[in-house]
């Protein structure tokens, strides 16, 4: 018997190779509802699809990006109408999510706000759960939306654009796309620590002006 995740991997690329551009943007809000779907898979084989002739390369791009913005408005209204609690029920019963993952995500918004909203678009599971807070504290929308568009925009533009570029080696972004998420997390976190210093040390010399 095949593995659930496998199976859905396999039916999600069979939906791109028959709609093009759309089947793109269903595989990618879908992987925002389902965490556990990659797209470090789905994005790269989009844009080898693209540079095959079976969509355009723009068409990719617009259409993940729309994929993007409806799976995570999807979790966004289900924070705001569900609750915390509510939330972490559902999950409990969820396959391959945990309960930490949510957890986490709302420590991370709770930190960084619209930071994590944006930057979060461009890491593995974080990019679907963050919607969750948001809707839970009731991010304005416009505010959420406008995150949303562009930190997917960017993150779908470079892996499509890789798989463009490798063309029959579209398959090694996926290796690879971990690395730049990490990263990511990294640099956001280094941004926070030193806001915190920084905030700090302006405080310290303001006690000590004598003005």
């Amino acid at each position: 018997m095949s593995n659930p995740v496998t199976a859905v991997i396999e039916w999600v690329t069979g939906l791109m190779t028959t709609l093009g551009a759309p089947g793109a943007g269903i595989a990618i809000a879908l992987e925002n509802l389902f965490p556990p779907l990659p797209s470090e898979l789905f994005l790269p084989l989009a844009g080898f699809t693209a540079s095959r002739g079976g969509m355009s390369l723009v068409a990719a791009i617009a259409w993940t990006t729309a994929g993007s913005v409806v799976g995570a408005l999807a979790l966004y209204w289900l924070g705001a109408l569900l609750g915390r609690e509510r939330i972490r029920a559902i999950v409990r019963k969820l396959p391959l999510v945990d309960v930490s993952d949510v957890d986490r995500s709302e420590a991370w918004f709770g930190k960084h706000g619209s930071k994590a909203v944006f930057f979060g678009r461009m890491i593995p599971v974080f990019r679907s759960l963050i919607s969750i807070p948001a809707g839970i504290e009731r991010m304005p929308l416009p505010k959420f939306i406008g995150l949303t568009a562009a930190g997917s925009l960017i993150w779908n533009t470079a892996l499509i654009m890789a798989g463009f570029l490798l063309g029959e080696k579209w398959h090694l972004v996926e290796q690879y796309a971990g690395f730049v998420s990490t990263g990511v997390l990294v640099a956001v976190g280094v941004a926070l620590v030193w806001f915190v210093v920084s905030r700090v040390n302006r405080r310290k010399q303001d006690s000590h002006d004598p003005r």
